[in-house]
């Protein structure tokens, strides 16, 4: 399903949650979206889930406004960190409800997981502990087969053993049948090889939107003397530079076979850090 996203505003008295943002994603795929605490992400989740409406500017789904539209919302899931459920529900209460709202719903696979993560399925879940609510939330957003799925921080209880085995469902269930999954989080590292285009957000604006292919092949540190790195960032694309005595380090974005080919010391730059670089800036760069 298209996604369009047309100069949405979102206020909260005289405060921007999101500020003109607009984007498009026009194919399935695992979608990084990613930014510090504060920077609009969970607001714009809330709106493309149909919870809420912009200030202004729209968001549509296939030309169709998600909210209030049951036709659209029965192929977007969003599920959160918390919250996702009333606390008097049962694990078997939640499949039967969510088996009759989304039409793609694999309770095969819900009670795959069910058995793997070891949820007692008639207890009301406001027994749980908080890993065993995130692994309810990690199970739905799976079987719901929902066109759009939405991930913000829901695995924030599960153990390391239980993210990689979310990761691992996540990704053969993609490859068995791929949907739009956006995915909001702070554990960067630990998923950014899924990611297979990376969205940033920064205080409401969006100020990168790039394939993760394209990012690994065209960012890069360089390290060496200063007047040698000043020399080969002239002209180029700087995240942000490092300098120590005689040395410094630049981060940039170009052509890495061209900084390879210099007597610089060349490294690549992980997704995780080169959020954390660009949003340290203290001018954010809307299409840098």
């Amino acid at each position: 399903m298209k996604i369009d996203v047309q100069s949405i505003t979102k206020k909260y008295k005289n405060k921007k949650a999101l500020d003109n943002v607009s984007f498009h994603l026009d194919e399935p795929k695992i979608y990084g979206l990613l930014g510090r605490n504060g920077a609009g992400k969970t607001t714009f989740m809330d709106i493309l889930a149909g919870y809420q409406l912009a200030s202004s500017g729209e968001v549509t789904v296939n030309g169709k406004s998600p909210f209030d539209q049951r036709d659209v919302l029965q192929h977007i899931c969003l599920i959160k960190e918390g919250d996702n459920f009333q606390r008097d529900m049962t694990v078997k209460h939640i499949c039967i409800s969510y088996r009759y709202f989304y039409p793609n719903w694999d309770q095969e696979l819900a009670d795959r997981l069910i058995k793997e993560y070891q949820l007692p399925t008639n207890k009301r879940i406001k027994t749980f502990s908080k890993g065993m609510l995130s692994a309810v939330g990690v199970i739905v957003g799976l079987a719901s087969k929902a066109t759009i799925t939405i991930f913000d921080e829901p695995y924030i209880g599960l153990d390391a053993a239980a993210r990689k085995r979310f990761y691992e469902v996540l990704l053969e269930e993609f490859e068995l049948e791929p949907r739009t999954v956006v995915f909001s989080t702070h554990l960067i590292d630990e998923v950014s090889l899924l990611f297979e285009e990376v969205l940033i957000l920064q205080e409401g604006k969006l100020i990168l939107q790039e394939k993760t292919d394209n990012l690994r092949e065209q960012t890069c540190a360089v390290t060496g003397k200063v007047e040698e790195v000043e020399a080969f960032i002239m002209n180029k694309r700087v995240i942000k530079t490092k300098q120590l005595a005689n040395m410094m380090t630049a981060f940039v974005y170009g052509d890495r076979k061209e900084a390879e080919e210099s007597s610089l010391q060349v490294e690549g730059v992980p997704i995780q850090d080169l959020m954390i670089y660009l949003t340290e800036k203290q001018e954010v760069q809307v299409g840098w």
